[in-house]
């Protein structure tokens, strides 16, 4: 969470992503306990060289494998037991009771952010925390989402159907949640103030009642799938958890991605979403980077706070997501060219954009890794005296704060080899992925290897892109 103050110390290998909507009032901003830096004085040459080789020879083994021996590779299962949806309705009421909570602790309980328990459980256990929990164990938040419950409720009350009173234009497709996912990503990297607590209980409260009205203008599942940016993602998130159900509730496990093969090509918007969650992430680490503030004519040794940077950080946030949208556009492209096909290119990279989940969540845990460490602990014992009046309501209120699990020599080993692992698989995978949707476009093993060779050549300079950003120095 250290993108999110006025100033701050170096770092390395500290980057998050993108949550929160609506630019409100100025306020303050806050530094927090995890905004401590190191210098990384590891061999990473040899670590950006390994993740491109690792990459490229996981290309080429796939380009050798037989077809019908992959097929079998993402078609096994192994059953485990039924499920019920019979406490779905509760546990959203129970999820909205804790966030209303929680709104109330924001407005009127301590400033501190370390202290009080909201900005702790919307940027570390919400947005770090269940994301991971998603890419694990599937689809955890259409239990745990704080709407699904509310809504059942109010629609038995008002005599509404499932569909809401009116229905939404297929046209609109995704574009709901792309426009809330911008203002979210703004929120988080652009805004002074995102983790002053009142600042954010505002913001997440109008967001709730925004999100309600329209699941009841449109209905819960209608919005769900195209305006609730949250619900849109972490389902993508879901898809590519080894942890599947399917519609009779049995539980199963299943290689990590082979859910994503089964889905449907996604429309213009959600492949502009897609590259959204990615370039977000992207674009949070580089901003802090000596690099891109020296392009601005900022010292980083003496930054300024993020009220300096709103414009370049504003610029920088829209310019990297179309970069990265015109280059995975090229990509598909070429790839199309190179194979021979005569598909439409809104058919393939609606296929191959779900390649990009896996590296999305990968750079999602390298990124938010120390936030967890640490400030998962400082929410811990927010959580047992929310309102700062001296509860101990889970007995961890006065626990102390390991931060040096994130400080030392050892520890920076350590984590940058977790983060770097995190970023290589998650790249590795995707090529896997990939390699599965070009399969689906053409059959043929020449022409599918062709396909994906651009786009394997963009998760190579990807990768490299992504251990260069842990590696190089930032400000906090």
């Amino acid at each position: 969470m250290s993108g999110r103050t006025e100033g701050g110390a170096v770092e390395c290998c500290r980057l998050p992503l993108a949550l929160l909507p609506a630019a409100l009032l100025p306020t303050p901003a806050f530094a927090h306990a995890s905004d401590r830096g190191h210098v990384l004085l590891l061999p990473t040459g040899y670590y950006l060289v390994g993740g491109a080789f690792a990459v490229a020879v996981s290309f080429l083994a796939l380009a050798l494998l037989p077809a019908d021996w992959l097929d079998r590779f993402w078609r096994r299962r192994l059953p485990l037991f039924a499920f019920s949806d019979r406490a779905r309705i509760a546990i959203s009421l129970i999820s909205f009771a804790g966030f209303a909570i929680l709104i109330v602790a924001g407005l009127f309980g301590s400033r501190d952010p370390l202290s009080n328990p909201l900005p702790l459980v919307v940027w570390t256990l919400l947005w770090a925390g269940v994301t991971l929990l998603q890419g694990v164990f599937g689809d955890l938040w259409s239990w745990l989402n704080p709407w699904c419950g509310p809504w059942r409720l109010a629609s038995r009350l008002l005599g509404t159907s499932d569909e809401g009173f009116w229905r939404l234009p297929r046209w609109l497709g995704f574009w709901p949640s792309v426009i809330l996912f911008f203002a979210f990503a703004w929120f988080e990297l652009i805004d002074p103030a995102p983790d002053d607590p009142a600042r954010l209980a505002l913001a997440a409260g109008v967001y709730w009642l925004f999100t309600f009205a329209a699941m009841l203008a449109f209905g819960y599942r209608s919005w769900s799938r195209s305006g609730e940016f949250l619900t849109i993602f972490f389902s993508m998130v879901a898809r590519f958890a080894p942890v599947e159900r399917d519609e009779k509730g049995r539980l199963g496990l299943c290689w990590p991605g082979a859910k994503l093969l089964a889905a449907e090509p996604l429309p213009p918007s959600g492949i502009a979403f897609l590259l959204l969650a990615l370039s977000s992430v992207s674009f949070d680490g580089l901003s802090k980077t000596f690099f891109w503030l020296g392009l601005f004519g900022i010292n980083p040794l003496e930054f300024p706070g993020r009220t300096a940077v709103i414009g370049s950080g504003t610029f920088g946030l829209v310019l990297t997501f179309l970069l990265l949208a015109a280059v995975f556009l090229l990509a598909v492209t070429l790839g199309q060219r190179l194979a021979g096909s005569d598909q439409p290119l809104g058919q393939a990279a609606g296929l191959l954009v779900w390649s990009i989940v896996p590296i999305a969540l990968a750079y999602h845990v390298a990124h938010y890794l120390t936030a967890l460490l640490v400030d998962g602990q400082y929410a811990m014992a927010a959580l047992s005296d929310p309102f700062a009046l001296g509860w101990n309501l889970f007995g961890t209120a006065d626990m102390q704060v390991e931060a040096g699990i994130v400080a030392g020599a050892e520890s920076a080993w350590w984590l940058w080899n977790a983060q770097a692992g995190a970023i290589i698989s998650g790249h590795v995978l995707a090529v896997l992925v990939a390699h599965g949707f070009a399969w689906r476009l053409h059959p043929q093993p020449a022409r599918a290897a062709l396909n994906q060779f651009p786009l394997t050549l963009l998760m190579i300079a990807y990768t490299v892109f992504g251990l260069w950003l842990l590696a190089t120095p930032t400000v906090g």
